[in-house]
């Protein structure tokens, strides 16, 4: 049986066009024995609602437990989903590349903001790796800091040269994905 993958992307015009690529490396790099599900989300006005509302579907339409993956926008907002609701099904593992900590400075926003005890609210057995590259364009490297503080319990990747679309290439995230399995 294939393993799941939730794959969210991030926000913006284009967007889904433009993550469509991360999703396909990392269904590459993953092999015949993962199944992404890339949906389509809002580009227009993200509302935390909206999004909330399609990341609940999604979830519920997994047989087994779900791997999270999110970029960007798509990642803050699956940590607050992850712990702010009750899920149904256990999580096989958090993965978020390149996300914005809601609450930074220039990006106080508080419809995304995380709860202040959002690492004991997460779900308790799931790896939690954080990606982050040192000359992404969209979102301050610094923003990395700010999740490593608030959630202890993550494993932090740093990249020098990746950019905000790691160059389409998730072959890192892959390899955590698979040892997480394990």
């Amino acid at each position: 049986m294939k393993k799941d993958v939730l794959f969210m992307q991030g926000a913006g015009q284009g967007a889904y066009e433009e993550d469509g690529e991360l999703a396909a490396s990392l269904q590459e790099a993953l092999g015949t024995e993962y199944e992404i599900r890339y949906p389509k989300m809002p580009e227009t006005n993200p509302e935390y609602r909206l999004w909330q509302a399609q990341i609940e579907k999604e979830l519920a339409a997994f047989d087994s437990q779900a791997i999270v993956v999110g970029h960007s926008f798509g990642g803050s907002l699956l940590l607050k989903y992850l712990s702010e609701q009750t899920l149904k099904k256990p999580i096989g593992g958090i993965y978020i590349i390149a996300a914005p900590y809601w609450g930074a400075e220039d990006w106080d926003y508080d419809e995304y903001a995380l709860r202040e005890d959002v690492a004991t609210q997460l779900p308790k057995e799931p790896h939690i790796v954080l990606y982050h590259s040192r000359d992404d364009e969209i979102v301050p490297f610094s923003h990395l800091a700010f999740y490593a503080e608030t959630l202890p319990q993550a494993t932090i990747r740093e990249f020098e040269d990746r950019g905000h679309q790691f160059k389409n290439n998730l072959v890192e995230v892959a390899e955590d994905i698979k040892k997480g399995e394990q």
